[in-house]
């Protein structure tokens, strides 16, 4: 059995060792812990009830696009998975095999879900016709398995949750604009829920996905100036209908093969929230992903049970109708002191405390998690208060993350310059490049930085030497050290 760590019971500094901090939150928090099975995690309570609200807010987009959820096996026979030759060799040293079920030798090895593209696209053959069976816009929520050397809770683990869409399309045009939505729906996803702001783009010929066609992404910018790639959508073009004979007889009778497209994010979003917002306090979470949005903290005084808590338990009422999420901590276990260290770590935005003065006074005693500011907040209206520093919280979370990125994106055009910027904590750096595979390697191995994509907003190069080779440039690419 491996040893797990204990938990820790102070979290690091940020500035100290921004990893260490990073899994003392995670762990303190208590949103995930290591399991006895090397390389995955257990995903606690506190946790999966942020995976939900980002399930529910994704299911609503995902709904409204006119998907469909569905669900498709764990298991992928061999067979299958070697049909798409490109498809394999981008997954091969990640993929588990599943060589024995009981006692017998299975005749066919069965791979533990990678990713769905094969298993969806035979049963995809099966299902699609006519030209009238398409557009096919189905998504699946469920784990995978990638075997990972190096794991980190939530960013990089051997088994992960995600979601999945695969779709399938009469043109080329369709499937492009179906591409361009979907990352179009996880920035606003990025941007709106979780306060992070996205940069959306083109991933290059390298960094594409196996068997893609082209692929696209949001990159969000982490706290110690690493870039997170937050949600990727890929057109697979006929690659995978050619593979699997997915086919359609056409308006003009002809038969053509479908396009296609696949787009998914994951838990590792939970790790892009803490890393872009959290702080030495430990998390701050937005509102919108919060699984409580306010803490209220009857001071135990006196005879509190008979007039402070009957007041807390009036206004956690009004707060719930309202549609807030709260949790009214009135433990006898732990003092107040402890109470207000330990939400404010938990990344709760708003603590509400009440004692016998502010009863006498008719008010409450309010404290932002994202600022720290205390105020006075009468009694009387406390809700409708209350609802507009939630959405105050959320802006300033996500205004404060823009300005981040901004301070920590930098552009040149000199390589001597771009070393010199990556080897400290460097942020987004913009430089001009030619295009050419080998100087991305190049500038990978020597910096340790790749691109992270091409924004659809990035300048004309004209004119521009490439930052590597001086040939001529191309684009912009926007460089990042990486998780």
């Amino acid at each position: 059995m491996t040893d797990i760590p204990d938990l820790p019971t102070e979290i690091t500094k940020q500035s100290d060792d921004f990893g260490r901090w990073y899994i003392d939150v995670v762990r303190r928090a208590e949103l995930a812990d290591y399991s006895p099975v090397k390389g995955c995690m257990v995903i606690r309570p506190y946790g999966y009830a942020i995976w939900e609200l980002m399930q529910q807010a994704l299911d609503r987009r995902f709904k409204a696009t006119g998907h469909v959820n569905a669900y498709f096996p764990l298991f992928i026979p061999e067979s299958l998975l070697m049909k798409e030759r490109e498809h394999v060799e981008g997954f091969a040293p990640q993929v588990a095999w599943v060589t024995q079920g009981g006692n017998e030798v299975l005749e066919e090895r069965l791979v533990v879900r990678p990713t769905s593209e094969t298993i969806i696209g035979t049963m995809y053959a099966k299902w699609v016709q006519s030209w009238r069976d398409l557009p096919i816009l189905i998504n699946q929520w469920a784990n995978v398995v990638r075997w990972e050397k190096v794991t980190r809770l939530f960013l990089r683990t051997t088994e992960f949750l995600w979601q999945e869409g695969h779709t399938a399309h009469e043109t080329a045009e369709e499937a492009q604009e179906e591409t361009l939505k979907m990352l179009g729906v996880y920035k606003d996803f990025a941007e709106t829920e979780l306060a992070m702001p996205v940069v959306d783009g083109q991933k290059t010929e390298s960094e594409k996905f196996a068997g893609a066609e082209r692929t696209y992404s949001i990159e969000g910018l982490m706290r110690d100036g690493r870039a997170l790639q937050a949600g990727t959508s890929h057109n697979l073009g006929q690659n995978f209908a050619r593979v699997f004979d997915i086919k359609f007889q056409a308006r003009d009778k002809s038969v053509q093969y479908v396009y296609g497209t696949s787009w998914g994010v994951s838990t590792r979003m939970i790790g892009g929230v803490i890393m872009t917002h959290g702080d030495d306090g430990g998390l701050i979470l937005p509102p919108r992903v919060a699984p409580y949005q306010v803490v209220i903290i009857p001071i135990p005084r006196g005879n509190w049970k008979d007039t402070i808590l009957p007041k807390a338990k009036e206004i956690r009422d009004q707060l719930v109708a309202r549609g807030m999420r709260v949790m009214l901590d009135d433990r006898d276990s732990q003092t107040p002191g402890w109470k207000y260290n330990e939400w404010e770590m938990r990344g709760v935005p708003v603590r509400m405390e009440i004692g016998p003065k502010d009863l006498e006074k008719s008010q409450v005693v309010i404290a932002r998690r994202d600022t720290r500011e205390k105020s006075f907040v009468p009694m009387e209206g406390v809700a409708a208060k209350v609802e507009e520093m939630l959405g105050a919280i959320q802006q300033a979370l996500y205004d404060r993350a823009v300005a981040f990125r901004t301070e920590h994106t930098t552009e040149t055009d000199s390589y001597d310059e771009f070393k010199q910027i990556m080897d400290g904590r460097p942020g987004f750096v913009i430089s001009p490049w030619c295009g050419s595979a080998k100087c991305e390697a190049d500038i990978k191995t020597e910096t340790q930085a790749t691109i992270r994509n091409i924004p659809f907003t990035s300048k004309p190069a004209t004119g521009k030497k490439c930052l590597k080779c001086g040939g001529a440039a191309t684009t912009h690419a926007w460089f990042a050290k990486s998780y």
